[in-house]
């Protein structure tokens, strides 16, 4: 039954992207089915051996422990704030630890770790799968860098690439995670499934591309990379922790706007309608959940997870997923929480479109041109990173 669902929530996809492609006699079967098996064979590993277990699980011990270390410059702080027993701040314990993170990131960078990790990460992947040098190296950079910064490294070539090409890499940052939030997800949904869905999603991506933008990469193509930071070290971690703070407050100025949407819209459609907002996108988007094998009696509820986090943030759905977990079944929490570790929502087509713009007006006024297409193309993405996630519960 498992294997079933795998291939409808493929099918849905495949059909569903093939509607929507430029160039339909042209898709890249062979990369993409390249770019599946990598996926299969990453998500067995993780998930299906008790060796790839147990790394997931000191992945997530390891996180837990960075929100620990978080917690001191946090209680240091706000350690004069006080709350009812048995409550917890949201701002202070998942969104502060960002500037930690952040921090760690800064000086990640600033020491050549992590370019280091990008450059050969992204060598190897398009040597496997010859999506493209510049495809390969930015969508393992945007798991790790997050919008807008991830932009900056290739600022030189932005202003040659085609449409197609651009569609391929503002597709990619929508689909992935900054590693600044990693952490904060992992206070929310499993570890495990984080960790998996950074992974795949940068898989899945590139697969949407090949179907829905499909073209020939440059095999001999060279890039230039542009280092995002060449200031002394000090003003790097202070531009890095002071960049994580704006973050989190941002995150949390939206999460106060759309949580409040949210319950208005519940409580207006309950006193009209006596049936509550997120209860119709349910039922919008369980035939969705239900392709991508979410068990019958949990498809009105992921389904709205689903809408949510389309509407406003992985966020706010991650919350409201909190609320339900106890209530969903092994598989649907797996698939679920797979599919919400991702930037695709409406929210991040005005940063994908605003960062482009400021490196060149030209290459912006495109992404506007496409904008709804790159969103399509960025679920389609979650919703085979959760479909396969499925395949193992």
């Amino acid at each position: 039954m498992n294997f079933l669902f795998l291939i409808t929530g493929l099918l849905f996809v495949f059909l569903v992207s093939w509607v929507a492609s430029s160039d339909r006699k042209n898709v890249k079967y062979k990369k993409i089915a390249v770019l599946f098996s990598l996926q299969i064979i990453i998500s067995f590993l993780s998930l299906h051996t008790a060796g790839g277990i147990k790394i997931l699980s000191e992945v997530s011990a390891f996180f837990n422990w960075l929100m620990t270390q978080a917690a001191g410059g946090v209680d240091f702080v706000f350690g004069g704030v006080v709350v009812k027993s048995g409550s917890s701040v949201f701002f202070l314990n998942v969104l502060m630890p960002i500037v930690f993170i952040s921090a760690l990131i800064g000086i990640l960078n600033y020491i050549k770790v992590l370019p280091f990790i990008i450059k050969w990460s992204g060598w190897a992947l398009n040597k496997i799968t010859h999506v493209g040098e510049l495809e390969s190296y930015f969508a393992v950079s945007t798991a790790i860098l997050g919008q807008p910064e991830v932009y900056l490294t290739v600022k030189e070539q932005i202003p040659k690439l085609n449409s197609k090409r651009l569609y391929t890499i503002c597709a990619s940052a929508m689909s992935a995670v900054s590693a600044s939030l990693i952490a904060s997800y992992m206070k929310m949904v499993p570890g495990k499934f984080v960790v998996v869905a950074v992974f795949l999603n940068i898989l899945s991506a590139l697969i949407v591309s090949c179907i829905i933008n499909p073209y020939d990469a440059d095999e001999d193509e060279t890039i230039k990379i542009a280092s995002v930071n060449d200031q002394p070290f000090f003003e790097v971690l202070s531009t890095y922790i002071t960049d994580g703070f704006k973050l989190a407050v941002t995150v949390g100025a939206m999460l106060i706007g759309f949580v409040a949407l949210i319950t208005f819209l519940n409580n207006s459609f309950l006193a009209i309608i006596h049936i509550s907002f997120t209860t119709i996108l349910g039922y919008i988007f369980s035939p969705i959940a239900w392709l991508m094998g979410v068990p019958n009696r949990d498809v009105i509820k992921v389904g709205s997870l689903m809408a949510t986090k389309l509407l406003t943030n992985e966020f706010v759905a991650m919350g409201d997923l909190q609320g339900m977990t106890a209530h969903l079944s092994t598989k649907a929490d797996a698939i679920i929480s797979s599919y919400l570790v991702s930037f695709a929502n409406f929210g991040t087509i005005g940063i994908a479109t605003g960062s482009i713009k400021a490196i060149s007006q030209k290459q912006g006024s495109y992404v506007a041109k496409f904008s709804l297409k790159l969103l399509l193309g960025a679920t389609l993405a979650s919703i085979l990173t959760g479909t396969i996630v499925g395949l193992y519960y």
